[in-house]
């Protein structure tokens, strides 16, 4: 089934172009009727697909989406809204950001996937780091999962400039021991949001990143 149709793309198209309070303040029911009640919708049958195979995912639609108000106490850009929808799923939900799970945002120029640790703090770092030393072979096993590999490539993130010298001699085998963040995106086809698999895209997605997620939850939890 579809879940959005295209006045959910092109609402926030004309927000771009209208980005401030009043323009949404009269656009506000149809923002709640083409919006914000499909992809709570839409969220809510991703988490229950997904806790099919993850019985620690136990949140609600509420406990993963955020607001489309920007935060603008620190940004240069002070328009009001953001131009996407997105929503963290874990059993953490977004409260946690640094929770491995799936980050999404579906808007009118992307799809987006990502998983991994955007922002961990220097204790998780570490524990990172010092799993990866420990299992190399299965860190090597999940980049190299054909599902992994064929879809996202590769881990990112921004690295180190220095290393602490329990590293520094398996920095120089493994390259991702000098990040100070590891995650992986896909970025797909905007059309794809009205699509009807759009639902078995995220679920697909979720699936062949499981690995990675295993390794990096017990690089944490462990």
């Amino acid at each position: 089934m579809a879940f959005f149709n295209q006045d959910y793309l092109d609402f926030f198209k004309e927000l771009a172009a209208n980005n401030n309070k009043e323009w949404f303040d009269r656009n506000r029911k149809r923002y709640e009727n083409e919006v914000k009640g499909p992809f709570k919708n839409f969220v809510t049958q991703l988490i229950s697909a997904l806790a099919k195979e993850d019985p620690d995912l136990d949140i609600e639609a509420k406990d993963a989406i955020f607001r489309i108000n920007r935060d603008i106490r620190f940004s240069k850009d002070k328009t009001p809204y953001k131009l996407n929808n997105s929503a963290i799923i874990s059993s953490e939900g977004r409260k946690n950001k640094n929770h491995p799970g799936l980050y999404l945002e579906l808007g009118p120029e992307k799809l987006a996937f990502y998983g991994g640790i955007y922002g961990p703090d220097n204790k998780q770092i570490e524990k990172i780091r010092t799993y990866f030393v420990t299992y190399p072979k299965a860190l090597n096993a999940a980049l190299n999962e054909p599902g992994f590999k064929n879809t996202f490539g590769e881990m990112h993130g921004e690295k180190s400039k220095r290393l602490p010298k329990e590293f520094k001699e398996a920095g120089e085998q493994q390259p991702l021991i000098w990040n100070k963040q590891w995650y992986y995106y896909s970025h797909l086809p905007a059309d794809l949001v009205v699509s009807e698999d759009l639902l078995e895209v995220f679920v697909d997605l979720e699936r062949k990143a499981s690995g990675m997620k295993n390794l990096l939850t017990k690089a944490l939890y462990d």
